[in-house]
């Protein structure tokens, strides 16, 4: 079975899959931690999917906004005309939450928070927990694991 782990103290994505492929991806999590709750900036832990894969062909570096490509490709410039932005680019994997009471449903469902493994570019920063509260990947490396994984592939968030 294909599956993703994420490591919140290793700053770190972990791709494998059933035919013994395995891959590792550097990631940046929430500066503010761990934690489930709705507006919180956290980023949320347990057993989750992936409810959704949107971006399917898109150029690298295409800027998201509300989940929908907004005709716009990123540039470095941009950073500078939309300070303080939460750019998401490239791709999104939107996360669900597997476990009602505790990262699904109420005030502590992932899906409704909308907790995405997407591209940023801020591709200096991976490594480190700067995010506010999705999982960012470098934008080829998050073009690649959009290509190896399906809805509904297992993905565990653990501290």
């Amino acid at each position: 079975m294909t599956e993703i782990t994420i490591s919140i103290s290793g700053q770190q994505l972990t791709y494998a899959a059933t035919d013994s492929a395995r891959k590792i991806y550097p990631v940046s999590t929430s500066f503010k931690g761990a934690g489930q709750n709705a507006d919180s900036g956290m980023t949320p832990l347990g057993r989750h999917i992936v409810r959704a894969k949107i971006g399917q062909g898109l150029p690298v570096n295409t800027v998201f906004v509300g989940r929908r490509p907004t005709g716009e490709i990123f540039t470095p410039r941009m950073i500078n005309d939309f300070p303080g932005r939460d750019w998401i680019l490239s791709r999104i994997l939107w996360l669900s939450g597997k476990q009602p009471g505790f990262n699904r449903l109420g005030h502590v469902d992932t899906m409704q928070r909308y907790i995405y493994i997407h591209g940023t570019p801020y591709e200096d920063q991976l490594g480190k927990p700067v995010s506010h509260g999705c999982i960012r990947m470098s934008n080829l490396d998050v073009i690649d694991l959009f290509s190896r994984v399906d809805i509904g592939c297992p993905v565990d968030i653990l501290e």
